[in-house]
């Protein structure tokens, strides 16, 4: 089993990986034609990554591949469609990482209250302003809206709720009950949420119905100098239309994400937003920290040890939800060598094709049940084809 490790995993993966029965390859930096060469040469089974971009080249280039796996929460750089086609699994480690981003995003929600960052830099300048930069306004009583109450904008809620704010919030499968029993105010929309509130952190997945879903309709929506956090992905939020608020509501904003992020952990930062006065950003380091990395790599560890027992992929994100298939045929059957294989043959001279099956072997392993998700109704010639066989006891189908 080849794993190829392409970017930075806590240093007991591999380890870990290779007690598995994996050959590890780990290089970390490549991107674009270089990943796709490089995984050319190595064909692994197992590709991780965490902030690479896996594109439908990289995958057509490893014939082996059956299974990548994200080394964070989301998949957004990885091109699903490519690989659901290939029929590569792709999985990620979501949870994991929801402490750390919770406490980065509580430190944004300080900093901007009592501009440490800016007290830091005018120390640093050999200047002490304490007449401008000691105004916070504190957070206790203070209503914080979280847009996105998943793992992460839960744990974000806690850690308010711990500073004495209260919390309303705005989720896409949150209820006026499963808010109450979290101790929230329930908003249905995120312009609802923000009405009033003094601060707004924002942790949305990004899929296509929550791509710039952050626009000038929340802005305008949320109260003259309010503050203003994501740490989830630049691409849920219009940068320009929350450069206007801040310059024309006077808001101040904490962002540890942005359109324009390098590749590589040490580049030239060109982001529209760098130069903002009311901008206060971080380096995407939400997960950052030493026990988010290390619970995702004991993910990753978990993942794999699934996928090499042929048990079902943990956290898959790419598996049909629905099938084509309008029949299921139940063949009861000897549990011998060959005897699916001969169903299978049935069904293909007919035209049939298999979407889904399970087979379930009976105490004593001499007999089983084979449960077959078929597209089309069976002849009744096909089926007393299959039940000729005298290892097939019998055979029913029923529609889906």
């Amino acid at each position: 089993m080849r794993i190829f490790i392409a970017d930075k995993l806590a240093s007991f993966a591999a380890g870990r990986l290779q007690d598995l029965g994996g050959t590890i390859t780990t290089e970390t930096g490549l991107a674009g034609p270089a990943l796709t060469a490089r995984l050319a040469a190595l064909d692994p089974e197992v590709l991780v990554v965490r902030s690479t971009k896996v594109t439908a080249a990289d995958i057509a280039a490893a014939p082996s591949l059956a299974l990548v796996i994200r080394a964070g929460s989301g998949v957004n750089t990885i091109d699903l469609a490519a690989a659901s086609a290939r029929g590569v699994y792709v999985t990620n480690c979501p949870g994991k990482n929801a402490a750390a981003v919770a406490e980065l995003a509580l430190a944004h929600l300080l900093n901007l209250d009592r501009r440490v960052s800016d007290n830091v830099q005018s120390l640093r300048s050999g200047r002490w302003n304490k007449k401008e930069l000691g105004a916070g306004r504190g957070l206790r009583d203070r209503r914080l809206a979280i847009i996105g109450l998943g793992q992460i904008g839960g744990e974000v809620a806690r850690l308010a709720q711990a500073f004495g704010m209260h919390i309303t919030a705005s989720s896409y499968e949150l209820t006026p009950e499963s808010a109450e029993a979290q101790g929230v105010t329930y908003a249905a929309t995120p312009e609802q949420a923000v009405v009033g509130a003094d601060a707004v952190s924002v942790h949305l997945a990004l899929v296509p119905e929550t791509k710039r879903r952050i626009g000038a309709s929340v802005f305008e929506a949320m109260k003259n100098g309010a503050y203003f956090i994501n740490t989830s992905r630049a691409e849920v939020v219009d940068h320009e239309a929350l450069a206007r608020a801040i310059a024309e509501k006077n808001l101040r904003a904490g962002l540890d994400v942005f359109d324009a992020e390098p590749s590589s952990g040490q580049a030239e930062f060109t982001d529209a937003l760098k130069d903002n006065p009311g901008v206060y950003g971080t380096c995407h380091v939400g997960a950052s920290t030493q026990q988010a990395e290390d619970a995702v790599a004991e993910e990753v560890v978990r993942i794999v040890a699934a996928y090499r027992a042929g048990q079902p992929i943990p956290n898959c994100v790419n598996l049909a939800t629905r099938t084509q298939a309008t029949h299921v045929m139940v063949v009861r059957h000897a549990d011998r060598v060959g005897v699916l294989a001969g169903v299978f043959g049935v069904l293909r001279q007919a035209g049939i094709n298999v979407q889904d099956m399970q087979n379930i072997i009976f105490d004593g392993s001499r007999a089983a049940c084979a449960r077959i998700h078929v597209v089309g109704e069976p002849t009744r010639e096909t089926l007393d084809q299959i039940a000729h066989d005298e290892a097939v006891y019998a055979v029913t189908v029923t529609p889906v």
